[in-house]
């Protein structure tokens, strides 16, 4: 995958292009800047045993992969096909991460979604 212009120069400054991908529940995946991988694993670390499953799929997963000199990523073969990547994809800054989605799931995706109701977190909030 290649890395957008508008964030290369931002994860170089704030991880050296060092990052973290693991899977996402909704079919897709985390792409965390290594600083911010680093919390969330060791929030999911936390988690009781309960959670154990989620654990493995979270950290069980998680491969570390760094933007070459081409900006560039290369995602794993097993987690391309969790997500089902093919050819055209989507990155979607989402705060401390990214998603990597494949770009026609995600527009499935989010045309669920905007059909759906909107959630009572939601009802209030101001645009």
């Amino acid at each position: 995958m290649t890395v957008p212009a508008r964030h290369r120069e931002v994860l170089q400054a704030l991880c050296s292009g060092q990052l973290t991908l693991t899977k996402h529940p909704e079919g897709c995946l985390m792409v965390f800047p290594r600083p911010a991988w680093e919390q969330f694993r060791d929030r999911v670390a936390a988690l009781p045993m309960s959670a154990a499953g989620w654990k493995r799929v979270f950290l069980g997963n998680a491969q570390d992969v760094e933007i070459d000199s081409a900006a560039r990523v290369l995602v794993a073969p097993e987690l391309r096909l969790a997500a089902g990547l093919q050819k055209d994809v989507m990155l979607l800054g989402m705060g401390s991460h990214f998603e990597l989605w494949d770009a026609q799931a995600y527009a499935a995706h989010e045309a669920a979604v905007m059909q759906s109701e909107l959630p009572d977190a939601l009802k209030d909030f101001s645009f």
